[in-house]
């Protein structure tokens, strides 16, 4: 169970996995805000819980900018008082041959995925420590765990992501603060629509024999629904979670096994 009166931000909560883990989260008892770069995208998610009876709030932020960060991190203790659960989200994905990958294409990969973890990680961090208590949730992929054709990028910023959760956990492991991260495989999220269009731009394959090529990578034959992805960070930040530190939870249907 999550505390008493327990707060989460998510960023990239518009959509997909985001979206998933702040209803999940507030479903669950949480005061949530949902932040992202897309302000009419946070404000619907923000919006459809404060209808179902929730208490939820909108914020831009953009993960790669300091003080964009910063200013998330004023908001967020403005609007909620302190921050219990900090839900690292947004990302981007790119696929390319590393030959026609450009270096604007590897330090978008960097700035989002990774330096946009350690930004907000460093901003949130604060508060956890010195109430000796918080839960950071990175959401990863696999491809922070193993390397794949074509995703260079992606994977190198993915598996900075990893290290640094690793690394993170070890230095607030006797402070009351928890690191881990989640490693989905391929979810069903405009992440993963935008991978499907980008084979049928690049092979002439229809969408659905594009769609149907991914599923032959998966050991279940099907796309991670977010909301399974997001109960595993509802388990991660609850109190009972307190001896899981600096871990990856694998969602893929078996593909990779610890």
């Amino acid at each position: 169970m999550l505390p008493d009166g327990a707060t989460a931000v998510i960023t990239g909560g518009g959509q997909g996995i985001g979206a998933a883990v702040a209803r999940v989260l507030a479903r669950a008892g949480a005061r949530v805000m949902v932040a992202g770069r897309t302000q009419a995208t946070t404000e619907r998610v923000a919006g459809e819980l404060v209808d179902a009876g929730f208490e939820a709030h909108a914020a831009r932020v953009d993960v790669t900018d300091a003080a964009s960060v910063t200013a998330l991190v004023e908001e967020a203790q403005g609007r909620l008082g302190t921050v219990d659960i900090l839900i690292n989200n947004a990302g981007q994905a790119h696929s390319a041959p590393i030959v026609r990958t450009t270096l604007e294409d590897w330090h978008r990969m960097l700035d989002c995925n990774a330096t946009g973890t350690f930004l907000c990680t460093r901003g949130f961090l604060p508060g956890m420590l010195e109430r000796r208590w918080g839960r950071i949730i990175n959401i990863a992929s696999v491809a922070g765990l193993s390397g794949a054709k074509y995703i260079a990028a992606y994977s190198a910023s993915k598996h900075a992501v990893m290290g640094f959760t690793r690394s993170a956990a070890h230095e607030v492991a006797d402070k009351g603060v928890t690191v881990n991260a989640v490693c989905p495989g391929f979810v069903d999220t405009p992440m993963t629509e935008q991978s499907v269009a980008n084979i049928v731009a690049a092979t002439g394959k229809s969408r659905e024999e594009a769609l149907s090529a991914i599923l032959q990578m998966t050991p279940q034959g099907r796309l991670i629904a977010p909301e399974e992805v997001a109960h595993a960070v509802l388990m991660l930040a609850a109190t009972e979670a307190k001896g899981i530190n600096g871990q990856s939870i694998v969602i893929d249907g078996g593909g990779i096994q610890a």
